[in-house]
């Protein structure tokens, strides 16, 4: 989210960043964004039915003037009439070269498989988890003595510069 605030500072940016949502108040990334000037929404999901929750947020959304919303570290799924609604308008960063290794523990399980590299992927979000057009990728190699963490480092790097580059194609096609 950072990357994509600070990409969003250049000149020739295409897009602004109108919102930064989150489902967990305290999360770190609001008070960077609201220190950076950006409007931002926080609501618990806790005790509130999903739809109820996703109507909160499709409000914010649209209020804000949203056209297009970028995924970064969210990491609840999203219910189908959600997605239906934002058809093609929604994007994620996900951190393995998909389609292999959907959903959690991607550098440990990339790793356990003996794959020679990871990487990152930037994909249109769906209804089926991790399954959408993937939009661009970028890959690192898997080195000897490599855990889950220092994998995961490098491939943050490496989305850090793919997914506000990606975004930017996005919006503009």
């Amino acid at each position: 989210m950072a990357a994509l605030v600070a990409a969003a500072r250049a000149a020739d940016c295409p897009y602004e960043v109108a919102l930064v949502a989150s489902d967990k108040p305290d999360a770190a990334g609001l008070a960077y964004a609201a220190g950076q000037g950006v409007a931002t929404f926080a609501h618990s999901p806790r005790g509130i039915p999903k739809a109820e929750y996703e109507a909160a947020i499709d409000t914010a959304l649209r209020d804000a003037g949203v056209g297009t919303i970028a995924l970064a570290g969210y990491m609840r799924l999203l219910s189908g009439a959600f997605v239906a609604k934002w058809r093609d308008r929604i994007v994620n960063i996900h951190p393995s070269l998909l389609p292999a290794y959907k959903g959690l523990d991607t550098h440990a399980r990339a790793i356990a498989a003996g794959d020679a590299e990871a990487g990152c992927s930037v994909h249109v979000v769906t209804e089926e988890l991790d399954a959408g057009s993937v939009l661009a990728q970028a890959r690192v190699p898997i080195l000897p003595g490599d855990t889950a963490d220092t994998l995961a480092a490098r491939v943050l790097v490496e989305e850090h510069r793919l997914y506000p580059r990606t975004l930017a194609e996005y919006v503009t096609r």
